[in-house]
């Protein structure tokens, strides 16, 4: 049995009179099971008004599309499984995976399709003040110490353990494609002319392509999600990390991440989400 703690923090930032970030996270801890807990951030873009509205449609889908993931399990009730999970099961166990990694993971996929619809109609049916609106997602869904990270667009995803911080996603952005192919440096990334332009977003097309990918977390890890305003103003990830370590909750994490992008600059709106696996020596007797 492990015990999850969530904090998020969502500031307009310096420069934007507008915040179109969304972050939102939702905990089911039981008694006699492992806890079940989601966090995500949206990063809405368009015109006046229009990326806000996005990254809102996005994260109210998704909260409808995971919703039944947060309701307390009867052990005596038949649950109807739907063909696609079914189908994902019988993969899973004929190649000698996890079949609940696989349901749990094409659960998700469905979501974010969802949420990709949504945003699309809001564009589709609003064009003269959406036009070009979309949002980014990223997302992790944790089953116990199971984490199920997910993402579309540049918002990132983040692993701290053991005072290192590693990133856990890719971003889907032509800055991105230019570094991993070697025709661009790391450090010139951040000024490049085109750094805000995204490959993948919510809305941007009829069918979208989400990452997703399990991992193992272990006690004392901790999960940050964060949209580019607060990676791209803090570019060392060492700082995240030293803001991390000595923080005494993740709520102070939280905030202190904030605050020191905006120190920064603060160009963009901020969203930050963490989520912490309680080691078991610091649970209460």
């Amino acid at each position: 049995m492990v015990r999850i703690e969530l904090a998020v923090w969502c500031d307009r930032g310096q420069k934007r009179e507008l915040n179109e970030d969304r972050v939102f996270y939702q905990l089911l801890a039981a008694s006699d099971a492992d806890p079940i807990a989601v966090c995500m951030v949206a990063d809405g873009m368009g015109g006046h008004l229009a990326g806000e509205v996005a990254s809102h449609w996005a994260i109210e889908t998704l909260k409808r599309g995971l919703a039944d993931l947060f309701v307390p399990a009867d052990p005596r009730q038949t649950v109807p499984m739907r063909a696609a999970h079914v189908q994902a099961a019988l993969a899973s166990a004929g190649s000698g995976g996890h079949a609940s990694d696989m349901v749990i993971m094409q659960h998700v996929r469905e979501a974010v399709s969802q949420a990709n619809v949504a945003v699309r109609q809001y564009t589709l049916h609003r064009p003269s003040e959406a036009l070009g609106a979309g949002s980014t997602i990223t997302l992790a869904l944790l089953k116990g110490t199971r984490a199920y990270v997910a993402n579309v667009g540049d918002s990132r995803a983040y692993l701290f353990r053991g005072g290192r911080l590693v990133q856990l996603t890719k971003d889907h952005s032509l800055v991105a494609d230019l570094v991993a192919s070697g025709r661009l440096s790391l450090a010139d990334s951040f000024t490049h002319p085109h750094a805000g332009v995204i490959t993948r977003c919510l809305g941007c097309r009829q069918e979208i392509q989400v990452d997703i990918e399990p991992h193992t977390l272990q006690p004392d890890d901790i999960l940050l999600l964060c949209s580019d305003g607060l990676w791209s103003m803090l570019r060392d990830p060492r700082t995240m990390s030293r803001i991390l370590r000595r923080a005494d909750s993740v709520q102070e994490a939280a905030q202190t991440l904030v605050d020191a992008a905006n120190r920064a600059g603060g160009d963009d709106n901020i969203a930050v989400g963490l989520m912490h696996i309680v080691a078991e020596r610091d649970l209460p007797v």
